[in-house]
């Protein structure tokens, strides 16, 4: 039989328990206070007796000043703002609650520390401290002041002494205190091996650890040149020992030798003169800083991707401004280096400083928005850019979602940036960029959805105001690279992540999905704004775009029509006159100069294109059952346009008809083809699961359309590997036609754009 209470114990449990502990904890506070007040009495008074004065002249520690209220001077909001935190000369009042014995557990004494009054402590208005600093404090309390051991020191060698070599705890200081900000707070080892007890070390190494500081803190007194020895010494340090004490050493020298040579005035703690030792300097600081903080704050990474590092621990508060401010050395050193090698090892050095710098976002984007700008940067090699990518994405992997947005949304503003000049030499990188950037989008769909759907629609505004504004260069906001490179990354976005292939893995549909239709009809609006031939580059460049969404996501976008409007136009139905101009390169031209209009060597470059994006259009739908259906108005206009190019009037260029006359024959071809396998079919056309599977599997490659289009994309691979050869000899024979010759062009253009939009 289970055993119950008596009756008296249950009364007094329900009616009077509660405020037994609430009487019982005043009156723990109360004793608690008493005896601070005995302690803090008790140090005042050995503190005035190692001085030789009297309590009154003792300044802060000696004389009390007039009881305040913490929380006086705040506000509500400030109150707030600081996360329920007691002020910080508060933290230090409780923290010396360690001098006593505690007959209740640490966690509930902290607990009525903060409940308590405050009227005992003595402090001025100061920011809240949280309890990590105020642990630090604690340590800081036990010790004695610099000032009062000096005075010591001069008046009682011999007690002094003594004191040194038995109990050297109450002679400790921040000897790092005249040091910048970073160095003071940096000396972690210090902390680290700081004895919390009496220390039972031999006198000898008492002795070498006091001769040790002395030498530190000379050397903070003056600059210091660096040397071989003292890099290698270092070095021996890290590698061996993992000192946190080298490491800061070699943070302090490898700040000042990223600031080389620069005139800021500022004084560091080291000068490096010799490039030998500037860049032993830099290859130990790049590889051991890492290793050192692997070894003392482990990183554990999870199956799933997941970073988990001890921020909370003292070390890691402890090591925060040194981090920070390796961090910003090698920040500024990126913005300063030109040597690819170089800048990849530093770059490289960045991944495995990510986990520890999550906590502090403002660093964070620091870093990302100067990694960036080297990916997005057209004098940087390939590999390089891809290094600077990695960092990126790692960020983008292991950030929270704020920082992953932050992301994204400094990657896209560095393509466009980078995407603003566009010729023959650039095009290449920007193609990276764009195809590298595309992967960011799919790590987190829902982040990658609405940053997608801002930018799509910041695009469409800028159509839209371009559209209703009347001024005369309002156009010139839309027919611009960097317009038409955010259109192609956005259809490289959505064809590399709404696939039915990427679905099927993911097992659901892509939230990016719902972008398709918005882009697509931004980048057709885009194209019909100024329909003239100037600007038929630019119609190729989007009708390229759609086709890759296309492709890619299975989605039918109508674009014959576009293709037909071009050989509606009098560039491709008149006669064109003879020129002597080279080919223009439509892969590098968003619109032709005046001298390329009405001539033949243009009309050949135009039909060339044509051609090959009608092909690359029907071919998509080559197995599809309405193929026929889909050929078939294309077939009639095209049949048309050749009868009248035949004519005297028409435009009687051969070649660009007799390549419009074999596309036709294709086409017609590959819908008698569908038709004969049609024929077969049992299901209706309603059956949308019969309409999907008709030849499903199928290889269009061996459709007569499909061989059509191999045939044309071998020859012109091959047509560009030797326009790609040639260009490079006449590169080193000094030939070198680049960036000057492009943006010429671009001014001759600038130059005739009235006369053409009127046309």
């Amino acid at each position: 039989m289970a055993k119950t209470s008596k009756k008296a114990t249950r009364k007094f449990e329900k009616n009077h328990l509660k405020d037994s502990l609430e009487r019982r904890k005043v009156g723990a506070k109360i004793k608690q206070k008493v005896q601070i007040k005995e302690k803090r009495a008790l140090r005042n008074a050995k503190d005035a007796e190692f001085l030789g004065k009297g309590k009154a002249e003792d300044g802060e520690e000696g004389a009390p000043e007039p009881k305040a209220d913490p929380f006086g001077q705040m506000s509500v909001d400030d109150f707030f703002a600081g996360g329920f935190e007691v002020p910080e000369k508060l933290a230090k009042k409780n923290a010396k609650k360690a001098l006593g014995k505690r007959k209740r557990s640490e966690p509930e004494a902290e607990k009525e520390d903060e409940e308590g009054d405050s009227s005992d402590a003595s402090y001025e208005e100061a920011p809240v401290a949280s309890d990590d600093e105020g642990s630090e404090d604690e340590d800081e309390d036990m010790g004695m002041s610099k000032e009062a051991m000096e005075a010591l020191a001069e008046k009682d060698p011999e007690f002094y002494k003594y004191l040194k070599e038995n109990d050297p705890e109450t002679l400790d200081f921040d000897e790092d205190a005249d040091l910048a900000e970073v160095d003071g707070l940096s000396g972690s080892e210090e902390e680290e091996q700081r004895p919390k007890k009496k220390s039972k070390k031999s006198k000898k190494a008492k002795a070498e650890e006091m001769e040790v500081d002395e030498e530190s803190e000379e050397e903070m007194l003056d600059e210091t040149e660096v040397t071989k020895e003292m890099v290698a010494k270092w070095k021996k340090a890290m590698s061996e020992q993992h000192s946190l004490r080298a490491m800061r050493q070699v943070v302090l020298a490898f700040r000042a030798a990223a600031h080389v040579n620069e005139n800021e005035g500022k004084d560091y703690k080291y000068t490096i003169t010799n490039p030998e030792v500037y860049h032993q300097l830099l290859v130990v600081t790049l590889q051991l800083v890492p290793e050192v903080l692997q070894h003392h704050l482990p990183v554990k990474e999870s199956a799933a991707g997941k970073i988990r590092v001890s921020t909370d621990s003292k070390k890691f508060k402890t090591l925060t401004p040194l981090l920070k401010s390796h961090t910003t050395s090698v920040q500024h050193l990126l913005t300063t280096l030109s040597d690819e090698a170089t800048l990849k090892l530093t770059l490289s050095t960045i991944n495995p400083l990510l986990p520890y710098l999550l906590p502090f976002k403002k660093v964070l984007k620091g870093i990302v928005k100067t990694v960036v700008d080297i990916w997005s940067d057209a004098s940087s090699s390939e590999a390089t850019r891809i290094t600077a990518f990695l960092v990126v994405r790692r960020l983008a992997v292991i950030g929270d979602a704020g920082l992953r947005e932050a992301v994204l949304k400094t990657v896209y503003q560095g393509l466009v940036k980078g995407a603003r000049n566009t010729t023959i030499h650039t095009i290449q990188g920007i193609n990276l960029m764009k195809n590298s950037a595309a992967e960011l989008w799919g790590l987190d769909p829902t982040i990658g959805y609405t940053t997608g759907f801002t930018f799509i629609r910041q695009l469409a505004i800028h159509l839209r105001s371009s559209i209703t504004n009347n001024a005369k260069e309002s156009y010139k906001t839309i027919y611009n690279w960097q317009y038409i490179h955010s259109l192609d990354f956005w259809s490289c976005v959505l064809a590399e992540h709404c696939s039915p292939l990427n679905e099927a893995a993911r097992g659901k549909e892509s939230q990016l999905r719902a972008l398709i239709y918005p882009a697509v009809q931004v980048t057709l609006g885009a194209m019909r704004l100024i329909p003239t031939a100037t600007y038929f580059p630019l119609r190729f460049h989007l009708v390229r775009s759609l086709l890759r969404l296309s492709r890619a996501t299975g989605t039918y976008i109508p674009l014959a029509p576009l293709l037909l409007e071009v050989l509606s136009t009098a560039e491709m139905k008149k006669h064109a006159k003879p020129s002597t101009q080279r080919p223009l390169d439509f892969s590098v031209s968003y619109k032709a100069p005046k001298i390329y209009l009405r001539t033949r060597v243009y009309q050949d470059g135009v039909g060339e294109q044509v051609v090959e994006l009608l092909g690359e259009f029907f071919v998509l739908w080559c197995t599809s059952v309405a193929a026929p259906e889909l050929g078939l108005p294309v077939i009639v206009m095209l049949k048309r346009w050749l009868k009248e190019a035949g004519a005297k009037t028409g435009n009687r260029n051969g070649k660009v008809n007799a390549a419009l006359g074999i596309l036709v024959q294709k086409i017609e071809a590959n819908g008698r083809w569908v038709e004969e396998r049609r024929v077969k079919v049992e299901f209706a056309p309603g059956n949308r699961a019969g309409v999907e599977g008709f030849l499903k599997g199928f290889e269009w490659e061996k459709t007569p359309l499909g061989a059509y289009v191999v045939g044309q994309r071998k020859q012109r691979e091959e047509k560009a590997r030797v326009l790609e050869a040639g260009r490079r000899d006449e590169d080193k024979k000094g030939g070198k036609r680049g960036r000057g010759e492009d943006v010429q062009m671009d001014d001759v253009v600038e130059s005739s754009d009235e006369g053409e939009d009127d046309e």
